[in-house]
């Protein structure tokens, strides 16, 4: 019996497009943001602005390199040739452990979710049943994968722009208004404190929380190896999404802050669910509860596939297990997905062990994870143009814009939020615990990979050659 070790095409334009907006619009909006807001107040508006733009250069240099060569292995493959196997190596696994932190998080606001409506039922168990069944709709062909994905992120979209359309309705004529004393208006962005009320150190203080918000997105360039038209769909996935990512945090964030005092905003689960509960609309509440629940079941989904498209990569190149490389009939790689939903069991223990204070600490840990291979992105892009000649750079086919300023600015602004999380006391942890991983991994290169590195970079043409 032959053993399948392939991916298959099976993802088009559409899967892509909103498997982006499920990985990068989901906890870190509907319940990341109340921590965001409350550092920041209404000034929280400028940190996502900021991000959003970094990782708009963050997501052109990986879709210059994804449609040159558009490997399973993505960003680890290109961090490996364009900057060195060491640096693939730390790429590849820091991504997979930010998808697993990132689950973390998720997992746990899918319990305090679900506590909205059984609040009796200890949230582990929640977390429990979510990491089954999302392990087991991983194990599906990828276009069922795709499918549920697209529907999934549809619905959550959908939720955002009615959100949207219904706040711009309570604030211009007064809808819903069940309780005098919180009057919806513009004026509550500067009423409460001012636009800054905690000061320049508030703002930078919310890049923590801001930054764990738009990971995920870096997924188009994993999608890459199982996209029919990859030089095609990727451009149009990567100039469609951030400014849509965009528009819709920073919409929404401006309609929450109108509608309802700011510092009253994540008081109680999402604040989503919060402010239309607290307008006295309770059937607003229940269905935008029942929304938040599919976005964090969304972005679970797309996290455990991103892990497990680049751990095979991985494998493919001798930098994971050989049984990472092995595919189902299906063409799914079932050890990869086998291997997160175990890992994932590790926040069945934290919310059982620490429930009140999980979600901030897995989400300062995950946006370390999140900026190094952003970073490792952007270096991966400067390595390659500097390998080009000027005929090879003209002809590219999706160069990065404002080139090399543009860039530039983005690697400072990810070793900027390195220096955030190391300088308050909240977020020093997420730090050090960062620093212990990448000093592992080194350890763990010279141990074991870098004597056969070699080796294994000569099995990646077989990731080249995906088809159905």
């Amino acid at each position: 019996m032959t053993v399948q070790t392939s991916l298959r095409r099976g993802l088009n334009a559409r899967h892509i497009r909103f498997m982006a907006l499920g990985s990068a619009i989901g906890t870190g909006l509907f319940y990341g943001s109340a921590s965001a807001i409350q550092m920041a107040g209404p000034a929280v508006l400028m940190a996502y602005l900021m991000a959003g733009a970094a990782v708009y250069m963050v997501m052109r240099a990986l879709g210059e390199m994804a449609v040159r060569e558009p490997v399973a292995g993505s960003f680890g493959q290109y961090a490996s040739s364009y900057i060195g196997p060491l640096a693939g190596f730390l790429t590849g696994w820091t991504y997979a452990f930010e998808m697993i932190i990132v689950c973390l998080a998720d997992v746990t606001a899918f319990g305090i979710y679900m506590s909205f409506w059984f609040p009796e039922v200890p949230r582990w168990i929640w977390v429990l049943s979510i990491i089954f069944f999302i392990g087991a709709l991983n194990l599906c062909s990828v276009r069922v994968f795709g499918e549920l994905e697209f529907w999934l992120s549809l619905l959550k979209v959908s939720a955002i722009v009615a959100m949207i359309l219904g706040g711009f309705g309570i604030l211009l004529f007064g809808f819903g208004m069940a309780d005098a004393t919180h009057a919806a208006s513009v004026a509550n962005l500067w009423s409460h404190g001012g636009f800054m009320p905690n000061g320049l150190g508030g703002l930078i203080a919310s890049f923590a929380v801001v930054v764990f918000a738009f990971g995920g997105i870096e997924i188009i360039g994993i999608t890459a190896g199982e996209a029919q038209d990859p030089r095609r769909t990727i451009p149009k996935a990567i100039n469609a999404v951030p400014l849509r990512i965009l528009l819709f945090y920073v919409l929404t964030l401006f309609v929450l802050m109108a509608i309802f005092p700011w510092p009253q905003i994540g008081t109680q689960g999402s604040p989503f669910v919060q402010i239309f509960d607290s307008l006295g609309i309770g059937s607003a509440a229940t269905l935008l509860n029942l929304v938040v629940i599919s976005a964090a079941v969304s972005a679970i989904n797309s996290d455990i596939f991103g892990a497990g498209r680049m751990l095979f990569g991985m494998a493919q190149q001798g930098q994971a297990p050989s049984g990472f490389a092995r595919v189902s009939r299906h063409g799914v790689p079932w050890m990869t997905v086998l291997v997160m939903a175990g890992a994932l069991l590790l926040g069945v223990l934290l919310n059982y062990l620490i429930p009140e204070n999980v979600f901030l600490l897995v989400a300062s840990i995950a946006t370390f994870a999140t900026v190094w291979v952003w970073l490792m992105i952007l270096l991966a892009q400067v390595g390659l143009r500097r390998r080009l000649g000027r005929e090879e750079v003209a002809a590219l086919a999706f160069p990065v814009p404002f080139w090399p300023v543009g860039p530039a600015c983005a690697i400072a602004f990810m070793l900027f939020i390195f220096g955030v999380l190391g300088w308050f006391p909240k977020t020093q942890a997420a730090l050090l615990v960062g620093a212990v991983w990448i000093a592992l991994l080194v350890i763990a290169w010279f141990i074991w990979v870098r004597p056969g590195a070699g080796e294994g970079r000569q099995e990646m043409p077989s990731v080249l050659s995906l088809d159905d």
